[in-house]
């Protein structure tokens, strides 16, 4: 499920289906799910445990947000449409705006991709200027309420679980406070802790997939020309795991992130950072870093161990009242940069779960629609690790055929626009996977070479 697939959102669907609603986790995932259920509800309440800065400022609760973050089509159309505006918020906010079609540059299979003919624009930014003007533009719906400073520990439930009521919290003055609630979306990421709760209450765990990775990415930011909006993806490529994300940042700076897939791990100073992406196929990135002046203080680190996805809409019974979304029900590799735009999507299908039905089953309906999103982007991601034979675990059908598809898809792309803007339309979640199976595609995939 991607933009092409899924209904714009539209606020006049959908009418007011209870009182109050509480997010647990101000992340983007929460701060999006919040925008969607202020259409539906008199009162929305995000409940954040970090406390949020005035200001573009990482906090301890995105341990990755110094690392780079890309905003795909899939997340700048729908919080376009969330938040008339944002685009232009986000630049007057310093973000930059590059062509996704001539300014970024992406190595696979031994060169450069073409640039195509169809124009994207590119909102390139850090994580926490993509937070803050998401939350600034979140704090001006009068629905909601963020709290910064709350820790969720434990959910309000009927006598017998068969329905969550609401959280119980350490407030912001840390005293106990029950909030009552309607519905409660856990956007508590990765470490969530509602498998085991519903264990612990009689219910199943959701299974889960894991594909172990070993990633480590580390990050540097450097000076950058104000009219240089250059951005390169080297993609790791076996039998070389290594890869590097250069995107332009605001304040006149790009942000330059080198990683390495099954413990080829890259180091944690600058000078070993620059050997590293020495041994890429490509000169740009170790120039960058060797003649630029560094602007961050130093190396940032941050492992990902794998992808992991919690199948919730495998269960067939849940609690009424809650709601799981965001990496708490599915992270993805983070070289790909699919995290915002899933989760603009899984909050893109909630709106549309909320306006088919409202309350009534909620949670079975919305993981039904949220599987397509996260199965497209788990083959995309999964399945591109899987390239590697170092990588383990469930491997999506069919993977090994279409991993040789793309690969002749992406060599062809080389000299191919056409190809190439079918390839720049999946891999931003523009259009699904099997878009690239279309016989006008197919056909530039597998028609003989010609030689002269």
């Amino acid at each position: 499920m991607t933009v092409a697939t899924i209904p714009a959102y539209d606020e006049s669907r959908i009418g007011a289906v209870g009182d109050h609603a509480v997010v647990v986790g101000g992340s983007m995932a929460g701060m999006l799910a919040a925008s969607v259920l202020s259409d539906a509800f008199g009162r929305v309440t995000v409940i954040e445990r970090d406390s949020l800065p005035s200001d573009p400022d990482t906090r301890r609760g995105v341990p990755q947000g110094r690392h780079v973050h890309a905003l795909l089509e899939a997340g700048r159309d729908t919080l376009e449409d969330l938040f008339p505006g944002y685009g232009d918020d986000l630049v007057t906010a310093g973000a930059e705006t590059i062509d996704l079609s001539a300014d970024f540059n992406f190595y696979d299979e031994g060169d450069f991709v073409a640039d195509g003919d169809h124009h994207l624009p590119m909102y390139c930014a850090s994580r926490p200027l993509f937070e803050h003007v998401t939350r600034t533009s979140l704090s001006g719906l009068d629905a909601v309420r963020l709290r910064d400073g709350c820790h969720r520990t434990a959910y309000l439930t009927d006598d017998g679980a068969s329905a969550v009521e609401g959280v119980r919290i350490r407030n912001e003055e840390g005293d106990t406070e029950e909030l009552s609630a309607d519905l409660v979306v856990d956007c508590t990421g990765r470490t969530s802790s509602t498998p085991a709760w519903l264990e612990a209450n009689g219910y199943r765990r959701p299974p889960k997939d894991e594909v172990p990775i070993d990633l480590l990415y580390s990050t540097v930011t450097v000076d950058r020309p104000a009219e240089d909006r250059r951005a390169f993806h080297v993609m790791p490529c076996p039998p070389r795991t290594r890869n590097a994300v250069v995107l332009p940042i605001e304040g006149d700076q790009w942000i330059v992130t080198l990683s390495g897939l099954h413990g080829d791990h890259p180091p944690d100073t600058v000078a070993g950072l620059v050997d590293f992406a020495a041994s890429l196929p490509v000169d740009e990135i170790a120039r960058l870093l060797a003649d630029r002046e560094i602007t961050s203080d130093g190396v940032e680190q941050h492992p990902f161990a794998a992808n992991v996805r919690r199948r919730y809409w495998d269960l067939d019974r849940f609690p009424d009242g809650l709601l799981v979304l965001g990496d708490a029900m599915a992270s993805f590799n983070p070289i790909y940069g699919q995290g915002m735009s899933v989760s603009a999507l899984e909050a893109l299908s909630l709106h549309h779960a909320l306006a088919a039905g409202g309350l009534d089953d909620l949670a079975l309906r919305f993981f039904d629609r949220a599987e397509g999103v996260v199965d497209d982007a788990w083959n995309v991601s999964v399945g591109t690790d899987f390239r590697f034979p170092e990588t383990t675990g469930p491997k999506p059908p069919g993977t090994d055929i279409l991993n040789r598809y793309l690969s002749r898809l992406t060599r062809k792309a080389h000299d191919d626009e056409t190809l190439a803007d079918a390839y720049a339309r999946v891999v931003t979640m523009e259009q699904p996977p099997t878009s690239l199976l279309r016989p006008g595609v197919a056909w530039r995939v597998l028609k003989p070479e010609v030689s002269i």
